[in-house]
């Protein structure tokens, strides 16, 4: 603090250059932050689609995995040793159907992940999941 010399008592002025350093500090982090925060990477996302469904002479296959790991190809009981066998069958066919996976809520990630394994080595290209509408 200064001391004043024509009252003799102490000056009560706030020294202001510290605080102006760091308003110059800050302003000048801002001013060079500000730009990179503009800047966006533009992508492409893809749009939704409606795939037409390949003839009708390649109807879908219709594979439901309940909570406890009972299959069933087009609702009709399957066992998991013969999947394999009826999927290499169904991937040599011209063209190709969907097999189209249908589980419960309750089914164990690690059933689907075996059932997903077991037609990815029988050659099965198109798997999709069947899921309930929203609402409903």
């Amino acid at each position: 603090m200064a001391f004043s010399s024509n009252t003799g008592g102490v000056m009560a002025e706030i020294n202001v250059t510290p605080l102006v350093d760091v308003m110059l500090v800050l302003l000048i982090i801002f001013m060079i932050t500000a730009p990179l925060m503009q800047h966006k990477v533009k992508i492409e996302l893809p749009e939704k689609s409606v795939v037409d469904r390949e003839p009708l002479s390649s109807q879908p296959i219709s594979l439901a995995v309940k909570t406890n790991g009972d299959l069933f190809w087009n609702d009709e009981p399957l066992l998991m040793s013969t999947l394999d066998r009826r999927l290499r069958v169904e991937a040599r066919r011209e063209p190709q159907p969907m097999l189209e996976i249908r589980a419960d809520k309750t089914t164990r990630y690690g059933v689907l992940q075996d059932v997903m394994g077991v037609a990815k080595v029988a050659g099965m290209k198109k798997i999709g999941f069947v899921t309930t509408p929203e609402g409903k």
